[in-house]
């Protein structure tokens, strides 16, 4: 008989030092995750997946502690209905915030997402959990730019170019165990890693770097020549449900998911 997979979930909350989220304002809230959409906090919708996700075991809410209080009525009302939810102290910036939040998880699969990820699916992370208990070392979720539009046409502005596709990055990663954490250096100084070419150059190589900006190569192609430089392997899981690439980033897309939230509620 096969033993059931249990996974640990993190959701990276925290705000970047020093800085309220504009939505968070406009909204009078302390953190963009506790803004009400479809009546409830955004950060409720993420936690609600996870903790339902039969494979879902530990799940750890990565934010300063100075938030904890405001959390954990959210929490025990959750954990009330059988989630294993904490909160844990955030870093100064997203790897360390991932390195410190898995210290306090059982080694094995890890899936990796953000608050504001409302329309996260069951069904994405059972596509992350197929590849994390296989051969990959971490988990790199994509939309085709195709499923993000059909889900709406404004859902995301940004795609990447590779020569079989434009995607849209999902907020969605995972490792497969304490083994692959040197992965979660890609978070380093928050998230803009894919704007600032030095980074990207120590990381990835410069002939990587033109590759991946030229759209000469195939998605998977690119995450083979990353795989092989830094010494771990990156697999991409290719969502066929454009939802899971509109998360909530400013007043527009907080429109778009609540309208989209509405629809899932009907």
């Amino acid at each position: 008989m096969t033993k059931p997979v249990t996974v640990n979930m993190i959701i990276l909350a925290a705000q970047r030092p020093g800085k309220v989220d504009p939505l968070a304002i406009a909204h009078e809230v302390s953190h963009k995750c506790l803004i009400p959409i479809a009546g409830k906090p955004l950060i409720v919708h993420v936690l609600e997946t996870a903790s339902r996700h039969p494979a879902v075991g530990a799940v750890r809410i990565s934010i300063e502690p100075s938030a904890f209080a405001e959390m954990h009525p959210l929490v025990d009302y959750l954990n009330d209905a059988g989630g294993g939810i904490e909160c844990t102290a955030s870093a100064d910036n997203l790897a360390d915030s991932v390195l410190e939040a898995m210290t306090q998880l059982s080694d094995g699969p890890t899936i990796i997402t953000t608050a504001d990820n409302a329309l996260l699916t069951s069904d994405a992370i059972d596509a992350m959990i197929a590849i994390l208990t296989g051969d990959a070392d971490v988990a790199l979720a994509m939309a085709p730019k195709s499923a993000v539009l059909k889900t709406h046409p404004d859902g995301q502005r940004r795609f990447y170019k590779f020569s079989d596709d434009h995607y849209s990055n999902c907020n969605l990663y995972g490792l497969s165990g304490h083994e692959a954490l040197s992965a979660a250096e890609i978070f380093r100084g928050g998230g803009q890693f894919a704007k600032k070419a030095g980074r990207i150059i120590e990381s990835f190589g410069l002939i990587n770097l033109l590759l991946l900006r030229s759209g000469w190569i195939s998605l998977p192609s690119a995450m083979a020549r990353i795989s092989k430089r830094i010494g771990l392997t990156i697999t991409p899981v290719v969502l066929p449900d454009g939802r899971n690439a509109i998360d909530v980033d400013n007043e527009r897309s907080y429109r778009i998911v609540s309208g989209l939230l509405g629809q899932t509620a009907d």
